[in-house]
């Protein structure tokens, strides 16, 4: 396998955060900074915001301000609340990058494959037919043409 070095992620993945704002999420949930956290709204039990490492163009996240490391702990507000919000984001996706699919999906637990697994979070994510290029198929490495600006822009401005 080729490896793409990414020297700007290190910086991000080591950053420390103080010892009472381990959760990259709870910390830009707690912080009056939407624009530089690129999340695109509050509700009142979850916030949604882009994937900052996103796998396509619009590719965002639903996470509640609680942290709650198991979907089964959530309060059945929070969980209805995601879902509510999912759909709407759908929705926004649909009307903004005019995707063929959409996938969502949660990762829950370490082995499951979460980056961050203390905190629950669902990824809304767009998908078109011709989305896998053979810079993924061959390079292993993921294309996104669009800043995360500018993306925040569009999504926040439909949402």
């Amino acid at each position: 396998m080729d490896r793409l070095w990414t020297p700007w992620r290190y910086q991000y993945i080591t950053k420390s955060l103080p010892e009472s704002q381990q959760c990259i999420f709870c910390a830009k949930a707690a912080e009056n900074a939407d624009a530089e956290n690129f999340i695109l709204f509050r509700g009142r039990a979850n916030f949604a915001l882009l994937n900052i490492y996103p796998y396509n163009n619009g590719h965002f996240m639903i996470a509640p301000f609680q942290h709650v490391a198991n979907l089964e702990d959530a309060p059945e507000e929070t969980a209805v609340e995601m879902m509510r919000l999912a759909r709407h984001g759908a929705d926004v996706l649909r009307r903004v990058y005019r995707p063929d699919g959409i996938n969502l999906g949660m990762n829950l637990g370490m082995c499951a494959g979460a980056g961050v697994a203390g905190h629950i979070h669902l990824h809304v994510l767009p998908r078109w037919a011709g989305d896998t290029s053979f810079m993924t198929t061959v390079g292993e490495t993921r294309v996104v043409p669009e800043e995360l600006l500018s993306t925040w822009k569009k999504l926040r401005d439909a949402w």
